[in-house]
């Protein structure tokens, strides 16, 4: 495979993106000058944000459970399970001092991504130490992880079994096509534990806090701005900016990209913000790959509008001097912060050593896992439920409507005939009698974003040239490679390389694998970025078919069949829905449905085929029947399988 020209283009262009948003947020936030410029600025923040995060409208029972119960010098640990949403259960640890006198103060403790949840000796010395110093202390296992793998026992999970990070990001992406956010149901769990907490007779409803530490961190800085009932929050090892993340090429997790929150103008201090002058203590590390630079930059952002507000003393920034992790530096900072707002004495220094306890003695299930649980509901039975509920209620479109909403949502009528600059040329089977040569055309769809537009040929073109009929193939992962098999045609045969794909296949991100389809591969970091600026790289990618297409037409190309494998295939498909004048279609691995990638638990299509609430208003299948002189072969299934008809 050729090195992509355009291998830095999509990285520059969403640096400059993120760049933009966070530039003019920063001339809003210097524009603040009085109290009431600095309330208006935290309501308006907080009502964007809190638009983005769809919670369920009424709370089921929690139907709590105590399981067992560890008996320790002057605390006790109970094993907690509730139900944060119907038959969805949360496992937990429930850390609470003896011989207590008077209601306490309490935390809910947030893991961050260990496969060990809860049981973490990390957490747990934090949770041992809150405890000792006078907190009741909830301990949830997160989603997929703890005692809440989500992916046992079904096929295929060797994609995503030992890595919750993994299992969230495929709940993540099933879960967009129903218009959830993984974030929110992140959230939901936390706040269902808030509400346990509540119910709890030593607590002291008004002495409530919220800690955790790098996914603990975020689902901290979520939970508390969506929460009315929290006293004071310290996130660890999240807080930076979201440029400084872009910039570094950091992928995220799927709880960590909230839909649409750039498009707002929101940077991530505006998470924090958004319940300020709440006291707030920021925790991070030097040696973070959350970049300690955008930590300080946002402090010092936030404690401006704390100021404003007459609240300066209220937010603390923290950075310790080591690696990603909850250490014993920022716990003891951590301690510190939360004894100052709740009025806790004593020792806030952890001793040499704590004890913690083996995973089984902290285990609310024998089997230690909620998969064995009777009657017991995982996400991906949610996801489903939503697909069936959504079908009933999706109109039939005719094509003329079905084109109309793929138009719109893509900004189709904007699309102009694209400028396009001439590249070197390639050669395949060099060498050989079936040598042929790869001319090439950068087409500025969107000018900081080349479509690589490819004729191959027996000789160089370094023009485009004129004909009234041709092939224009849209590859799974690039077009040189797959052109192979159309070389000894006797149409005209162009492949175009969509952003993404081929040309413009991303150079950076994570180093130590180039796979494409890798749960953090640039790919799924793109696909990302797309969707916190409220964009999708799908429609990005049909946009750059239909401006090859307009190309073409312009140079005198009357008849175009078009086609697309794999990947290639769903933007062909869009493409060709829309302009509605193909003279034929081809879809090679063309995947049944977007409904098909949520029925199983395994799916490999990627976020980047997807597109967000897609099942509330089509499928894919409806796609296909819109096309006239549609052909498909050889359709796959969710592991990159043909399906046997």
């Amino acid at each position: 495979m050729f090195t992509p020209t355009f291998g830095n283009s999509i990285q520059e262009y969403f640096v400059g993106k993120f760049r933009s948003v966070a530039n003019e947020r920063r001339s809003r936030l210097a524009a603040l000058k009085t109290r009431d410029d600095a309330e208006r600025y935290v309501a308006d923040v907080r009502n964007k944000i809190l638009s983005i995060f769809e919670l369920p409208t009424q709370k089921s029972p929690l139907n709590a459970v105590c399981t067992g119960t560890e008996q320790l010098p002057n605390y006790r640990i109970e094993k907690i399970i509730y139900q944060s949403r119907p038959d969805l259960p949360v496992t937990a640890n429930l850390y609470i001092p003896e011989h207590i006198k008077e209601k306490c103060p309490a935390i809910v403790f947030l893991c961050g991504h260990s496969m060990e949840g809860k049981h973490s000796t990390v957490y747990q010395t934090a949770c041992i130490n809150l405890t000792k110093q006078g907190y009741a202390v909830l301990i949830i296992d997160p989603i997929s992880q703890g005692e809440r793998y989500q992916f046992l026992n079904v096929p295929n999970s060797d994609t995503v079994n030992g890595s919750c990070t993994r299992e969230h990001n495929m709940l993540g992406k099933q879960l967009l096509l129903v218009d959830e956010y993984f974030g929110a149901w992140r959230a939901w769990d936390a706040i269902r534990g808030l509400d346990y907490l509540l119910e709890r007779p030593e607590i002291d409803r008004s002495r409530v806090y919220i800690t955790g530490n790098s996914g603990g961190g975020t689902m901290t800085t979520i939970t508390n701005l969506l929460e009315e009932r929290f006293a004071a929050a310290a996130p660890s090892c999240y807080i930076t900016s979201w440029q400084h993340n872009i910039e570094n090429e950091l992928a995220a997790d799927s709880e960590q990209i909230p839909p649409g929150i750039s498009a707002l103008g929101c940077e991530m201090g505006d998470l924090l913000l958004a319940r300020a002058p709440r006291p707030l203590l920021i925790l991070g590390q030097k040696n973070d790959f959350f970049d300690a630079r955008g930590t300080s930059e946002t402090y010092e952002e936030v404690k401006r509008v704390y100021s404003l507000l007459g609240a300066e003393k209220n937010v603390e920034l923290f950075i310790g001097p080591t690696d990603h992790g909850y250490s014993r530096h920022n716990r003891e900072a951590m301690y510190k912060f939360f004894a100052r707002h709740s009025g806790v004495s004593g020792e806030l220094t952890e001793p040499a050593e704590t004890a913690t306890l083996a995973p089984e003695q902290l285990r609310c299930l024998p089997s230690g896992q909620v998969e064995y649980l009777s009657g017991r509901r995982h996400v991906r039975d949610f996801t489903i439920e939503l697909a069936d509920t959504l079908a009933a209620k999706r109109k039939k479109h005719s094509p003329d409507q079905l084109r109309d909403f793929f138009c719109d949502l893509f900004q189709a009528n904007q699309i102009a005939t694209p400028y396009y600059r001439v590249l070197r040329p390639q050669s395949i089977n060099s060498e050989t009698p079936r040598t042929r040569v790869i001319s090439r055309f950068a087409l500025e769809v969107e000018p900081e974003i080349p479509a690589v537009l490819k004729l191959i040929a027996k000789t160089a073109f370094f023009h485009l040239p004129s004909n009234r009929s041709a092939i224009l193939y849209i590859p799974h992962l690039d077009s040189t490679t797959e052109l192979d098999e159309f070389a000894c045609l006797p149409q005209t045969v162009f492949g175009l390389d969509v952003r993404g794909i081929g040309e413009t296949r991303p150079l950076g991100g994570d180093q130590h694998s180039r796979e494409f389809f890798l749960p953090y591969s640039y790919d799924y970091h793109f696909a990302c970025c797309h969707m916190m600026l409220g964009e999708s790289y799908l429609a990005a990618k049909v946009r750059d078919i239909l401006g090859a297409i307009k190309l073409l037409e312009a140079n005198g190309y009357s008849e175009i069949h078009l086609s697309g494998r794999g990947m290639g295939s769903i933007p062909a498909a869009l493409a060709a829905l829309i302009h509605g004048n193909t003279a034929s279609v081809t879809l090679y691995n063309a995947p049944e449905s977007w409904d098909s990638m949520l029925r199983e638990p395994i799916t490999l299509w990627p976020q980047s085929c997807m597109l967000k609430g897609i099942l509330k208003h089509t499928d894919l299948p409806d796609v296909f029947n819109s096309l006239k002189n549609l052909k498909m072969i050889r359709q796959w299934d969710n592991l990159f399988n043909e399906i046997s008809l």
